[in-house]
């Protein structure tokens, strides 16, 4: 399997060289707008981290604390022993599984770097409320994994020193792609007129029943005609379900009165704000609009009237 970092590296020493006359003519000719990224804007997106541990920041973090921590911010999707919950990737296990017609990858049996896993869990983890996490917390939190993987004991500390003395099993496996980069050339002869091509069919418009493909608001979707009204019930299953169905996150469950009765106390102007604006509390996150900041208010307070509804 091709290394897609050495791979990119290349590509942009090629491009370097060859498109240097062009930046240096742009550079001349400017458009007068923007300006350039201050180093404190850069900053907060260069965390990426690298296979030799460049990148990493300082910091510790135990299996022991890892454990903990896991429990309370990993494991309601991946499963308390990395065996995955609901669909959601599985962390461990799949040991010998990659020459199955159906290979289980995970971080023990697939993945090739330790530094992938800390560089995804920094970035992207928990899946409500990423980059939360401090650098200690995800080195315990790697840790755990690793440890979940048997790929270190339980009494072990994982730290910015020794994270590159961590190899996973399947490290040496993966190969560079030798065969050579072909680039077609463009003939521009016998060409068809596009005004001669018609459209002979096309396929429905495909709409998930919820999850974070579905991007649409509903009203949009109406505006397509993929729905005929906006409902709070269509938004509810279009974009809350995804936690509110399985309690992902904290997220109370709808038709939970035991747990919506107090919410509900509250007020629905404080269930509106909550839901438009987001909420962090000792009994859950809810992102601002679950994560779709594409959504009108509108069909947040339908989604809210119908959750209420369904939950009293």
């Amino acid at each position: 399997m091709p290394n897609l970092h050495n791979y990119l590296i290349a590509a942009a020493l090629g491009a370097s060289i060859f498109t240097a006359p062009a930046l240096l003519a742009a550079e001349k000719a400017r458009f007068g707008y923007g300006s350039p990224a201050t180093a404190e804007q850069i900053a907060g997106w260069d965390i990426d981290v690298r296979p030799d541990g460049q990148g990493l920041p300082p910091g510790e973090g135990s299996v022991e604390d890892g454990e903990e921590l896991y429990e309370e911010k990993c494991a309601l999707c991946h499963g308390s022993f990395g065996e995955s919950v609901g669909g959601y990737p599985a962390l461990a296990g799949g040991d010998g599984s990659l020459t199955d017609p159906r290979p289980k990858k995970t971080v023990g049996s697939y993945w090739r770097y330790t530094s992938t896993l800390w560089d995804y869990i920094h970035r992207a983890m928990p899946f409500t409320q990423p980059e939360s996490l401090s650098d200690d917390e995800v080195y315990a939190i790697t840790a755990y994994v690793l440890h979940l993987n048997d790929i270190v004991d339980y009494d072990f500390v994982l730290t910015r020193d020794n994270l590159t003395d961590v190899h996973l099993p399947n490290e040496d496996n993966f190969i560079p792609d030798q065969r050579p980069d072909t680039r077609n050339k463009r003939c521009m002869k016998r060409c068809k007129d596009p005004a001669t091509v018609e459209v002979a069919s096309e396929a429905a418009a495909y709409v998930p029943e919820g999850g974070p493909d579905a991007l649409y608001s509903e009203g949009e979707a109406q505006d397509d005609g993929i729905v005929s009204t906006v409902t709070g019930g269509g938004v509810y299953e279009r974009h809350c379900a995804l936690c509110h169905a399985g309690g992902i996150g904290g997220a109370p469950m709808l038709g939970d009165t035991g747990t919506w009765s107090a919410r509900i106390e509250q007020g629905m102007d404080v269930l509106y704000r909550h839901a438009i604006e987001g909420y962090s509390g000792e009994d859950g996150i809810m992102p601002p609009k679950g994560g779709f900041v594409n959504l009108p208010d509108s069909e947040v307070i339908l989604a809210v009237d119908y959750i209420v509804e369904q939950s009293q």
